[in-house]
Formats: C-alpha cells, sequence, structure tokens
C-alpha cells in the first residue's frame, strides 16, 4: 500500500471518532435556538379521518395503509389552494394542521390568515368557510357550523349562513366572556362549549371588578406606560363566574341558577368541567368551594338554567381538584365516566346520569393519566397509566364490565396514544430512555392470543445526535426523608466521565405539584440544558420529591399547608446520596430551578447555606401571599387561614442567611409570579445587607420566548463557570 493510499485509509477510519467530536452548543440544544429542530427527533404529523389514517406533511396529505404502513397521496398544498380559490394574499402555507372533521365525508378542514374552509377533496371544491378564523377564542361547531368568537371583549356567534349574533354589550376589560376562567386552573383551557348537535352554546362569564390590578408597565414607548393586569392575589378579593347559555335557533341567552349558597350553607365559588349532555338539554359542571375541599358534580336544565340535581360529592380534610369533565358512553346516553383520586390514586368510576354509582371501572396503586376514549364495538375504555412502572406512560384497553385491563403497546417507556374515531385503532407515538422515537398503528381491539400483535411499525427515528459527544444519561431511586418512599432520580454525567475525579455538581429542581422531571423516555425526559452543561465537565442531578405529579394523592399532598417543607427534605436526601459518591464535589455543589423551582432554589439557598455554594433562581416564588387564590389557597389555605404556614414559607425573612452566590432572574413582566416576589426579596437583601445579582426580561412574561431564551441559558451556564466551576 503507498504513503498516500495509507494516509487515506487512516483519515476514512478516523471519520466516525471525529464525527462524535462534535460539541452541542445553545442554538443546537435550545428551543429558541437556530438549529434546534434539526437536532429533534425525526417525526412524523399523523391525523385521523375516521378509521383511516392520515398522514400530513408540509406539501402533501396521505393516506396510509394501517396494516402495511403504504403511503398514497390524497391530495397536495397546490391542490387545496387551487381548489380554495386562493391568492397570494390568501393562502393555506402548509397542510401539517389541516384536519377531517366528518368520519364518513371526503371532507378537509384547513384554515389561512383570514378564512376557515371546508373542503370536498372528492369533488374539489369549497362546500363551507367564513372569514373570521383569527378571531380570539375562536370555536367552531362541526355539527351546526356555527362559530362563537370574541370581539372588542363582546360574545359573538356567525352562524352557518354568515349572520352575526352579538351575545353581549357589557363585555369589557373587568367583564369577560368566552375565554378560560380561574385563570386556567381545574382543567379550565377554554370559554365556550358547544352542545353536541351544535344549537347551544355555554359560556363563561367572568366579573374581575372587584379583583385588585397589578400594575405591570410598558417600557418600550418614548413613555413608559402602566399595564396593568387582574390579579387576584391569595386571601384577597377574586372573581365572580357564571355561565350563560346561548339557544342558537330562537337567539335566546339565559344563565344557569348556580346558587350563591345552598340550604346547607356550601358556598360554588368555582365551576369547571363542563360536560353537555349527548341530547343537549343538560349541562353538567362541577363546583368546588374556596377552600377547595368541597367538590359536587351538578346537573342543570340547560333549557331554563335550572338546578336538576346534584349527582355526586367528594370532600377531603386537604383539598379536592377536579381536571377532566365526565365522560358518557358512546352506546349509552345513561351512563358516565367520572375520574377522582377518592382512593388515593386517580381512578375512573362509572356512573348513571341519576348519579348512582354503578363501579369502580379501575383500581390499585397507579395512575390512570388520561381517558383516551373508547372501543364503541368491544365496550372498553382505552387508557393512559403508569401501572406498569410509576416512570411509564402505557396504553391500556379496561373492559367496562370486568374491569379487565389489556396492555396495548411494548410496556416499556413513555407512550402517547390517539384514537381513531370508533376506537378500534389508535397510532402510538413514544420513546425510552435510548430509543429517540418510534411510532406505531394498531388495534384496540382484543387479540386473539394473550401477546398483543399486529403493530406496524411507521417509524423508527435515528439519534439525531448520534455525530455529537453524548452525555451519559443515567437513573436511579433513593428513598425519601420518610425513610420508606421510593423518589426517583436522574443524572447526566459528561461524555468521558472518570469515577476518579471529582466534578462540579448542580441539582435542578423544579419539585412542585402537577409536574415531573424524571421519565422513562429518551434521555430519562432530561432538558437539552443538562446536556450542555455536562458537556461544559459538569454532573447534573435531578430528584422528583414528594409534592410532584404521578404518584397518587398521598405523595403529592403531603405538602400541604407548608409548600417547600417537605420537598426541601427530600432534596437534602439527594444531596446525602451524591454525598456518599466520591466523583460529586461537595464543595462545590448548585442549584438551579425556574417557578417552583425558583422557589426551592432559593429556599435551598437560605435553609441550607453550607451546602449550596452557587443558585440560580428563575421566577421565584418569594411568599404565597403574593401568588394568586385558585393555586395559592388550594396548597397553602389562606394567609389567614394559615398564618404559620405563611411564615414558615415565606422567604423574606430568610434573606440574612445567603452565603452563597445567588443569581435571580425574572421576566420584567411576569403575569404568573409578578415582579413583586423578586423585588420584595432584593430590599430584604438590601436591609439584610447580603448580596444577590439580578437579572430581568424586559417584555417577556413568566419564560423567556424565541431566542431569548437561548440567552436566558447562556447567562445560567456563566454564572455557574464563574462561581462553581
Amino acid at each position: 500500500m503507498t504513503k498516500i493510499k495509507s494516509l487515506l485509509f487512516l483519515f476514512i477510519l478516523s471519520l466516525p471518532m471525529l464525527a462524535q467530536d462534535k460539541q452541542f452548543t445553545l442554538e443546537d440544544l435550545n428551543f429558541g435556538g437556530t438549529n434546534y429542530r434539526n437536532l429533534l427527533p425525526e417525526n412524523k404529523w399523523l391525523t385521523w379521518w375516521g378509521d383511516e389514517l392520515i398522514r400530513t406533511d408540509i406539501e402533501e396529505c396521505y393516506l396510509v395503509d394501517k396494516k402495511t404502513g403504504q403511503e398514497k397521496v390524497l391530495f397536495t398544498l397546490d391542490d387545496i389552494n387551487r381548489w380554495s380559490q386562493s391568492d397570494d394574499n390568501n393562502r393555506v402555507r402548509h397542510l401539517h394542521s389541516v384536519w377531517f372533521p366528518y368520519a364518513d365525508q371526503p371532507i378537509v378542514a384547513v384554515r389561512n390568515s383570514h378564512s376557515f374552509t371546508l373542503i370536498d377533496f372528492k369533488h374539489h371544491n369549497i362546500v363551507w368557510q367564513d372569514t373570521i378564523s383569527g378571531s380570539l377564542a375562536n370555536n367552531w361547531s362541526p355539527a351546526s357550523k356555527a362559530t362563537a368568537y370574541v370581539e372588542d371583549d363582546q360574545l359573538f356567534v356567525l352562524d352557518a349562513q354568515g349572520h352575526k349574533h352579538q351575545l353581549t354589550t357589557d363585555g369589557s376589560r373587568d367583564i369577560v366572556y368566552g375565554q378560560a376562567v380561574h385563570r386556567n386552573e381545574f382543567g379550565i383551557m377554554k370559554g365556550t362549549f358547544w352542545s353536541p348537535d351544535g344549537q347551544r352554546l355555554a359560556f363563561y362569564r367572568m366579573d374581575q371588578t372587584q379583583v385588585a390590578d397589578y400594575p405591570q408597565v410598558d417600557i418600550f414607548g418614548r413613555i413608559a406606560t402602566c399595564q396593568p393586569d387582574k390579579y387576584p392575589m391569595a386571601g384577597e378579593a377574586s372573581h365572580t363566574v357564571t355561565i350563560g347559555i346561548y339557544d342558537l335557533p330562537t337567539g335566546r341567552t339565559l344563565y344557569l341558577n348556580t346558587p350563591a349558597e345552598t340550604s346547607e350553607g356550601f358556598s360554588p365559588v368555582y365551576f369547571s368541567n363542563i360536560t353537555w349532555s349527548p341530547d343537549g338539554t343538560t349541562l353538567y359542571l362541577f363546583e368546588l368551594n374556596r377552600d377547595q375541599n368541597d367538590c359536587r358534580l351538578v346537573a342543570y336544565d340547560a333549557r331554563t338554567g335550572s338546578r336538576l340535581s346534584e349527582l355526586d360529592r367528594e370532600t377531603s380534610p386537604k383539598y379536592v381538584e377536579p381536571l377532566n369533565p365526565i365522560v358518557f358512553l358512546p352506546w349509552d346516553s345513561n351512563l358516565f365516566i367520572l375520574q377522582s383520586q377518592r382512593d388515593g390514586y386517580n381512578h375512573l368510576y362509572l356512573y348513571n346520569k341519576q348519579g348512582q354509582l354503578q363501579r369502580q371501572l379501575t383500581s390499585g396503586n397507579f395512575v390512570v393519566q388520561q381517558l383516551l376514549g373508547f372501543n364503541e364495538k368491544e365496550r372498553t375504555a382505552i387508557i393512559t397509566s403508569n401501572e406498569a412502572h410509576p416512570l411509564q406512560h402505557n396504553t391500556y384497553s379496561v373492559d367496562l364490565k370486568t374491569g379487565r385491563r389489556l396492555l396495548l403497546d411494548n410496556g416499556r417507556g413513555s407512550h402517547h396514544a390517539e384514537l381513531s374515531k370508533s376506537g378500534q385503532w389508535f397510532y402510538d407515538r413514544y420513546s425510552e430512555p435510548t430509543v429517540p422515537r418510534c411510532i406505531d398503528v394498531a388495534t384496540t381491539s382484543k387479540p386473539k392470543r394473550k401477546a398483543v400483535t399486529g403493530s406496524t411499525r411507521l417509524l423508527t427515528a435515528a439519534d439525531p445526535w448520534a455525530d455529537y459527544q453524548q452525555p451519559l444519561f443515567e437513573s436511579g431511586t433513593i428513598k425519601a426523608a420518610d425513610g420508606i418512599t421510593d423518589l426517583y432520580y436522574r443524572m447526566v454525567k459528561p461524555h468521558d466521565f472518570d469515577p476518579a475525579k471529582k466534578y462540579p455538581t448542580v441539582v435542578y429542581v423544579y419539585g412542585g405539584p402537577h409536574a415531573h422531571n424524571v421519565e422513562a423516555s429518551w434521555h430519562w425526559y432530561s432538558r437539552s440544558w443538562e446536556t450542555y452543561m455536562a458537556q461544559r465537565g459538569y454532573i447534573l442531578f435531578i430528584l422528583d420529591n414528594r409534592g410532584s405529579e404521578n404518584r397518587g394523592r398521598d405523595f403529592e399532598q403531603v405538602t400541604f399547608r407548608q409548600l417547600g417543607q417537605v420537598e426541601m427534605q427530600d432534596q437534602m436526601k439527594g444531596v446525602d446520596f451524591l454525598r456518599s459518591l466520591p466523583y460529586v464535589d461537595m464543595n462545590r455543589l448548585g442549584v438551579h430551578g425556574w417557578s417552583f423551582g425558583g422557589f426551592m432554589t432559593i429556599s435551598l439557598m437560605l435553609n441550607y447555606p453550607d451546602i449550596f455554594k452557587v443558585g440560580v433562581a428563575g421566577g421565584p416564588v418569594i411568599d404565597w401571599k403574593w401568588y394568586e387564590v385558585m393555586y395559592g389557597e388550594r396548597y397553602m389555605d389562606t394567609p389567614q387561614q394559615n398564618p404559620e404556614g405563611y411564615a414558615k414559607t415565606s422567604l423574606i425573612d430568610k434573606a440574612a442567611n445567603l452565603k452563597g452566590r445567588l443569581q435571580i432572574i425574572t421576566g420584567y413582566n411576569d403575569q404568573t409570579v409578578v415582579p413583586q416576589h423578586c423585588l420584595s426579596f432584593l430590599d430584604a437583601c438590601v436591609k439584610a445587607e447580603t448580596q444577590p445579582d439580578f437579572f430581568a426580561y424586559p417584555g417577556e412574561e413568566h419564560n423567556m420566548r424565541g431566542h431569548a431564551s437561548v440567552h436566558l441559558h447562556e447567562r445560567i451556564t456563566r454564572y455557574f463557570d464563574d462561581y462553581l466551576k
């Protein structure tokens, strides 16, 4: 072999090694980065047309054979723009967001900036169109083709014939119609609800007149202006909500006769999870008192607004949190499923519409995470739960007569299924700790043999990080501070980890309810910033303490009236675990978190000042009396009811404890954790003569958007580089 050939051969052999030496940047890893999307696992955009599986791309829409995965073009973007008679200023830009509202008709729904259009893709023509697609709180009914929307604070309905109906006249900043209420708590994500036949519209009316203004400031004009935000703080005056019903055929509007107080002294304040009866004559909702410890399912006559009956009641010495509407069985309008964690875990209960419990459908020490729908033919409910493992999300069918559950996926990882119209098919998008993404399509029907067979693989994504130096991702368990409960952690180590060395270590923490940080998905659910830090020579440690989600009622509610206290105890058990590892440098231990995690970060820095040397707290709660009513009072009661708890958890009087380097970061216009938190803590530090650092993002809210997020994470990283590394 010649010298030139030998050198060429050695060069070729070295190519994989050179490729794997690539370093990540925040432009690669952060969602606001310029290269972020190129480093996500490959994906496919899928939807259902009845029981037909559809894949949408930017310029084509495909019909997918569920048994073979083979595809054929259904229509193209050019077809849609030609059939919809679009011009250059009024074009559909891509097909990712199209949907098929009618299972038995060849009709596709498309939107552009000017209109919402139904197109018959078999006959190539428009079948219906409106011109208000960009309006606020837009809600369209496939049954009646009527659209509810908000314009200039008033609620309107545009009927299928294009006639505009104004439902309200007193809408304003104080009187809010047709939008989500109760600050999006209790599972509330919208403010208008069409009946199944599209003939009646239920809607929220929220009176915020008594709610105090928080003085947000817009600095971007020549002279800064006040842009106040209605913000009801714990223990203070809140808003009042009522529910209206508009009857499309008659044009009449009525309001539910929700009582200010019942004969037994029950005062409903929160109204959530609105559900229509299948025939559109009855409205169901959960009513909850302000203490959030007494919850009732109530039926109302949609034709008169009168209260018909109370179907269920759940009370608790701590709190009840209704998050899911009742769901009627498609084949029996006399029966519905209610979700509750009254036995300690979220499970399904079957009721008749007279409020009589028929049976509990699921039970056990696991959480039903979602009711996906039903297989109508086999009379089964399809659910997601973590029965297989607390860190997993798996898909099961539940026989509604026997309660027998059948696993429908591979039993590993984190699965997210979408059902077809009949519920007999589902596509399954999932990942595992070493599997970036797979997509299968399979049946929900009972197999002839015990093992589930017959799924069709639609995608196996390659590792988009294959050419980079990847850190080591691990997961395990430690015991909580109670000495009994298992807690799950994730650890991220540098790619060239050497157990003989000592590494600076950062504890990343959230710790609050309705969230988790460790999951059996790709890289154990790791945040990409952890990869960036591991690349720079840090170890990252993430622990889901008691108080976080997916472990049952008692696991989460142990923090009641003392937020941050049990959580800190568990996090310190994590610190004890780190101390046992010879490669963790306990003289270089940092902590970082955002929102509840920001509160936890400062709490740990002030309560354990000799342990944590550096902290970065983003959007931190400082004192729960400045947080909003619904969330704050659920977990802490009011400051008037629980003065000891508020005093114990407040960080104001602990400002003198600060020893290490602490950087506090906030969005200057944060409407979730208002700036009063940070500013009050800075004032306390001035008085205590301690020296935190502070940075604010003008115009940003609770989380940094777009490329500002890249800047944010570079700032966080530099702080640890400057003071911990």
